[in-house]
């Protein structure tokens, strides 16, 4: 399936999942929307950063969602290929597992 039809047809389904699963839609997009928006990155880095992941974990679905992203976010072909380099590079990406061990380094590091 091509990258615009996997979008028309997850648009469609995303409008069965809220109907079917409206619990898991509402918790996942209060999650997205909360981890996504603005901050401290920029919301094209926090999108460059998960098409990274979507690579390192290989999720078809995900890495043409978050091109679309960074696209709309910004990106420029070449930066969405430099993180795209970088995730291949890596052969794969933080996990919620290592998150301990991110804020330790933080910790020892600005102490």
């Amino acid at each position: 399936m091509d990258t615009k039809a996997f979008l028309d047809k997850f648009a469609k389904d995303f409008e069965k999942m809220k109907a079917q699963a409206g619990p898991v839609v509402t918790g996942f997009g209060g999650l997205f929307g909360k981890t996504m928006g603005e901050g401290a990155l920029s919301i094209l880095q926090k999108e460059l950063i998960a098409l990274g992941i979507a690579i390192g974990v290989q999720c078809m679905p995900c890495i043409r969602l978050h091109v679309q992203k960074c696209l709309a976010a910004g990106a420029s072909r070449e930066q969405i290929l430099e993180a795209a380099g970088v995730a291949v590079m890596m052969g794969g990406g933080p996990a919620y597992t290592h998150l301990p061990e991110v804020i330790e380094a933080l910790d020892a590091l600005q102490a």
